[in-house]
């Protein structure tokens, strides 16, 4: 039972590519992990969330980091399951971030600038548009083909 288990990880995994892959994991990680962390132990007046490069604290950023959570949430259940309407929503939102990550570096007293925002946004867009050249991958007819596969026993795999 422990190798089908396995097995059928490694076959969702070989769904996408090595990029995708990654960004799956790091969705359940601020899924799973990060945020449940900065909703019920990080202090209040610790909280930071940054939305479109505006930086939000105390309350108000408690507050919107649900709506983070939910966005990693949804992120994270439509990589794994390659789900259909998770194009174009994932590419807009990383075209999000990397828009914040340029407006917040010359809005914040923090920020380190605009050259540096600049070249912090630059990874940000390529993987918006990675994304959304990945547009076949998340179509209703590649994902029933790629779970019609995961679901077929493997041919004389060698074990009974």
């Amino acid at each position: 039972m422990e190798y089908l288990d396995k097995l059928k990880l490694r076959q969702n995994l070989a769904m996408r590519p090595h990029w995708m892959n990654g960004l799956l994991l790091f969705c359940a990680f601020m899924t799973f992990i990060y945020l449940p962390w900065d909703l019920f132990v990080k202090p209040v007046v610790e909280d930071q969330e940054v939305w479109f490069g505006y930086t939000f604290t105390g309350w108000f950023a408690k507050a919107t980091g649900f709506l983070h959570w939910l966005v990693y949430g949804a992120g994270s259940w439509g990589f794994w399951k390659m789900k259909s309407w998770l194009f174009p929503w994932a590419s807009l939102y990383i075209a999000q971030i990397a828009i914040g990550m340029f407006v917040w570096s010359f809005l914040s007293d923090e920020g380190p600038g605009i050259a540096i925002g600049l070249i912090t946004a630059i990874p940000f867009a390529l993987l918006a548009v990675a994304l959304w050249r990945a547009k076949s991958r998340f179509s209703s007819d590649a994902v029933k083909i790629q779970n019609e596969q995961m679901s077929e026993p493997e041919a004389d795999s060698g074990r009974e």
